[in-house]
């Protein structure tokens, strides 16, 4: 095999970000969408030059057409069909949030070891050169010793019928794009944190429409994070050390080359810009996978960082219904 076959398991409004990364890419082709209908499906394979459509997911995956799937389903769906596709021996890129338990979590690596295919979490940014630049900078020891870790992921959902407000299947700010935020600090602090404090707001549907979080970790250090879907948008990260701080403008998102900002700020409040390597964002994830189908390399991101993604999220919404601390290490699904 010298090209990777890609099929995407549903239409959700994320496959445009991916579809271009996938072309783009030397190894990479897209061959085909499956939709819960088939009229949708062949609607949305016109619309995007995407050769075959099949009505039902099953369809794609026992076809025979694909060697990966990208699973940008409802977050309720993605452990389900990404089991299901693996045991059809086809490799997953699976959409954050990865599962809404960690036993899905434990169920999904489980059905990888099973069948020798490559499983993954989409976390794009983690990819990024900007992210990675970051991580070279606290191999370096250029901070210091990390302290703090502040991120933030807003924007304001105007659809009330969005899947993403539906407590049933998983909805909520947390579990949208509050991740990013956490899997950020998970990033800078290697791990998990010791314990978490949680506190949301919920809409008329009864997600989280606004969550803050603070997480403290082995050693000190400390993050705090926050998501809503009802403040107008913002993403930011600031990550603090004692010799400085490094300053993310556009932390998580696609923007016009040049938007970007990594900057140092030392000590005494100078600040400079660190130069990143441009590159489309969701570029690094189908890289990834590619790498990992054709030549055995392992994923960039394991999935015992994602398990740690979802313990950590879960933690969060505990503490958050509780209203009191909780012990990462102690949370059950």
């Amino acid at each position: 095999m010298n090209t990777v076959r890609w099929g995407l398991l549903s239409t959700a409004n994320i496959n445009k970000r991916v579809i271009p990364a996938i072309r783009a890419s030397e190894w990479g082709e897209l061959v085909a969408v499956a939709s819960r209908e088939q009229e949708s499906a062949a609607a949305y394979a016109a619309q995007w030059g995407i050769p075959q459509a099949f009505g039902g997911y099953d369809a794609l995956l026992e076809s025979g057409a694909v060697d990966v799937v990208y699973v940008s389903l409802p977050n309720h769906l993605h452990a389900e069909w990404t089991v299901r596709a693996l045991e059809r021996g086809v490799h997953v890129l699976c959409e954050k949030p990865f599962a809404l338990t960690t036993a899905d979590v434990d169920r999904m690596a489980a059905a990888a070891r099973a069948n020798g295919r490559v499983l993954a979490e989409a976390f794009m940014y983690r990819h990024h050169p900007q992210t990675k630049a970051v991580g070279e900078w606290l191999r370096a020891g250029r901070l210091g010793a990390v302290r703090l870790v502040r991120g933030a992921f807003s924007f304001r959902m105007t659809d009330a019928a969005n899947v993403r407000l539906k407590p049933e299947l998983g909805g909520g700010s947390l579990w949208d794009v509050g991740v990013y935020p956490l899997s950020f600090a998970q990033y800078v602090f290697g791990g998990p944190p010791e314990w978490v404090f949680g506190h949301s707001r919920a809409g008329a549907s009864g997600v989280d429409v606004g969550f803050s979080g603070l997480l403290s970790y082995a050693g000190g250090g400390m993050a705090q994070i926050s998501s809503s879907f009802d403040l107008p948008w913002y993403t930011h990260v600031d990550v603090l050390g004692e010799r400085g701080r490094l300053v993310l403008n556009r932390p998580f998102t696609g923007l016009v080359p040049g938007e970007r900002r990594l900057l140092f700020v030392d000590a005494d409040d100078r600040a400079e810009q660190v130069p990143v390597e441009e590159q489309e964002l969701y570029a690094g994830e189908v890289e990834d996978m590619h790498a990992a189908i054709l030549d055995g390399a392992p994923t960039y991101l394991s999935l015992d960082e994602t398990r740690n993604h979802v313990r950590t999220a879960l933690a969060l919404y505990e503490s958050a219904r509780r209203g009191e601390r909780v012990y990462v290490a102690e949370v059950k699904d």
